[in-house]
């Protein structure tokens, strides 16, 4: 083997895993296995390994992109998400009512970031930098339909149709995959810049990114905006956002959903990395 061929060789070993660091370390890293401690060399459905800080995004390439864990984070969200579409046709089919037909809609919608973060993972050298920008702000732009299912528990409340436990569970299975999506997406995100910028940054992108989808949960609950309104309704949504950051303290409502629930994402983001830290070691 050729020097050019080693380094080829071992730069391919500085992977991306993809959602394999949803259930990674508090800098993104996940633990070496017994294996790699030991200088041996790991089977690949255990490898866990880290790209090097200082990385650019034209330089990672994705060799093994179908890990077991990706795949099977796959196989779970899916089942997840069918549940959920299962609960939503079995009340129409029962009840013969639509009335939680628009939760299959906020599902495809919390898809979108979770798609869009899986084909920046996937892509190669030039292409993955050619992607970054449009697909990493239409991430952006679709992120908070995510975690904006767990506000359809607004719409839980007694009806004649259904008993309640069934609505609970519907809204609720429907609010955990929005959740999850949220997380295992912004985990990728996460992944992505931290092999860029380094750990600090990663965790600093993170945070923006879920303070951000708040004030994006807040313009969808209670001013009805949607992600295309950037681009169907553009000056009026910007003349709203303005307002209230011009005059906060006229908008208590929206400092008070964006905060509160800045500081759930944020905690229940740093709950799933700590225990999948946990159990890597």
């Amino acid at each position: 083997m050729n020097r050019h061929a080693e380094r080829n060789e071992v730069e391919s070993k500085h992977l991306y895993c993809g959602s394999k660091y949803l259930l990674s370390g508090r800098d993104g890293s996940a633990a070496r296995t017994p294996d790699e401690h030991d200088g041996h060399k790991a089977s690949p459905g255990s490898l866990r390994l880290q790209g090097p800080p200082g990385r650019t995004f034209a330089g990672m390439e994705p060799t093994l992109p179908f890990t077991r864990t990706r795949i099977t984070l796959l196989f779970v969200l899916a089942a997840s998400v069918g549940l959920s579409l299962s609960l939503i046709a079995g009340r129409v089919i029962v009840t013969h009512q639509i009335r939680f037909l628009f939760l299959a809609w906020n599902l495809f919608l919390a898809l979108i970031p979770y798609a869009l973060s899986t084909l920046l993972g996937l892509a190669r050298g030039p292409l993955r930098a050619r992607l970054l920008l449009p697909v990493g702000a239409a991430w952006l732009l679709f992120f908070p339909n995510a975690p904006y299912l767990v506000t359809d528990l607004f719409h839980l409340d007694e009806r004649p149709d259904a008993p309640l436990w069934f609505d609970l569970a519907l809204i609720l299975s429907c609010a955990w995959n929005g959740l999850m999506l949220a997380y295992a997406s912004l985990a990728d995100m996460q992944t992505l810049v931290r092999l860029r910028l380094g750990p600090l940054a990663g965790w600093a992108f993170a945070t923006v990114a879920l303070l951000l989808s708040s004030f994006g949960i807040y313009l969808g609950r209670y001013l009805r905006y949607n992600s295309w309104d950037v681009l169907a309704n553009p000056l009026t949504l910007f003349y709203d956002i303005l307002n209230r950051l011009l005059h906060p303290f006229a908008y208590p409502r929206t400092w008070g959903v964006t905060m509160v629930f800045g500081a759930f994402l944020l905690l229940g983001y740093g709950t799933v990395r700590v225990l999948g830290r946990a159990q890597a070691e």
